[in-house]
């Protein structure tokens, strides 16, 4: 019953999310406001909304570790799984926008979350400046956005949800608030469920937050980048993997810390693992990025194989495997270092490349 009641929480979200930006964005639409925007600002808070659904109820249930759990588990999922599976069906197109502004601002906004955090700790004032920052963003976003049009985005957009200035603003009303109470609805079933199978099986919240409801709220960033990917859109799949990330932190757990009175608790294991590793695959773009602007198979193989490395390491630590320390060593002390070492291999023959060709 219990399995059963995740599942439905996890298509109520679905749904639930998939109702949210349609209406939104037929609002934001008939207000006269861009495709484009409303396609960098909306539709990516729209497929991160299940995040905020969920962490919101865990913030109110006194669960602030499945909150923070999610956030960390959906940004490391967003990279390695999403980036990762759409570069395998086809190699992912980069834009310049990407590599010189979103990107280093995921970076430094994933450092930021482990200083704040280091403490043990994620106070309301500390929430609230992710908001602000968050805030700042879209206005940039918008600049950027009247400077340059993207045509690609556009047409995607507009075949995904229509042109919608002369759509029922009553119809796109009644879409938000069934899309919020289902997003409700569901979130109160995926926590509830999470929590008594970490119970029955003796897994923490962290985990449970980092595994199973990150990858289930993540459901609508996959379907949107592998869509994206198998229709040739790749550009769209990259920036909604990493729109997705920008509006977890900036609002998601922005948003978790504020409700709480407490703030968030930020455990060891996130502090020593976790927050590292979503600071570390945010580092992991640039180079990837910059190797011809595009992300290749391989390449998205290699994030997909750290992805399962990753969650193998969660669950036989959640466990106290035997082998723990085998599989630790392993990938320290010889996987870790042979990907470091093809990266910056490829990053120098790219350079030397592109000097060539200059000269």
């Amino acid at each position: 019953m219990t399995i059963l009641l995740l599942l439905i929480g996890l298509i109520l979200l679905i749904v639930g999310a998939e109702a949210l930006v349609r209406g939104a964005s037929r609002i934001a639409a008939s207000a006269g406001i861009s495709s484009l925007v409303i396609g960098l600002t909306v539709v990516a808070f729209g497929t991160s909304s299940p995040e905020l659904a969920v962490s919101i109820m865990s913030g109110i249930s006194g669960q602030s570790d499945i909150a923070l759990g999610n956030v960390l588990g959906s940004n490391i999922f967003n990279i390695l799984f999403i980036l990762g599976i759409s570069a395998i069906i086809t190699p992912l197109i980069v834009h310049l926008q990407i590599i010189r502004i979103d990107v280093p601002i995921l970076i430094a906004l994933s450092a930021l979350v482990w200083l704040v955090g280091y403490d043990g700790n994620i106070s309301r004032g500390e929430s609230l400046i992710f908001i602000f920052l968050g805030i700042a963003y879209l206005f940039l976003a918008f600049y950027l956005s009247k400077k340059e049009k993207n045509k690609t985005v556009e047409a995607e957009f507009e075949e995904e949800y229509g042109k919608t200035a002369t759509s029922s603003v009553w119809l796109s009303l009644l879409y938000i608030i069934v899309g919020l109470a289902l997003l409700i609805l569901g979130s109160r079933f995926l926590v509830n469920s999470a929590v008594e199978i970490a119970k029955s099986l003796g897994v923490s919240d962290l985990v449970i937050g980092l595994t199973i409801i990150a990858a289930g709220t993540s459901l609508p960033e996959v379907a949107t980048s592998i869509i994206a990917a198998l229709r040739g859109e790749r550009d769209i799949a990259v920036g909604n993997a990493i729109g997705s990330n920008l509006f977890n932190i900036f609002f998601i757990l922005g948003i978790a810390g504020i409700i709480n009175d407490k703030g968030i608790n930020v455990a060891d294991a996130a502090i020593r693992f976790d927050i590292p590793v979503m600071v570390f695959t945010a580092v992991a773009c640039l180079p990837l990025f910059f190797t011809g602007k595009k992300l290749d198979r391989w390449e998205g193989l290699v994030f997909f194989f750290y992805y399962i490395a990753y969650t193998v390491y969660l669950v036989l630590s959640s466990q106290q495997h035997a082998v723990l320390a085998a599989y630790s060593n392993a990938m320290l002390l010889f996987v870790l270092p042979l990907t470091m070492i093809t990266l910056l291999v490829v990053g120098f023959r790219e350079y030397q490349q592109k000097k060539v060709n200059h000269d």
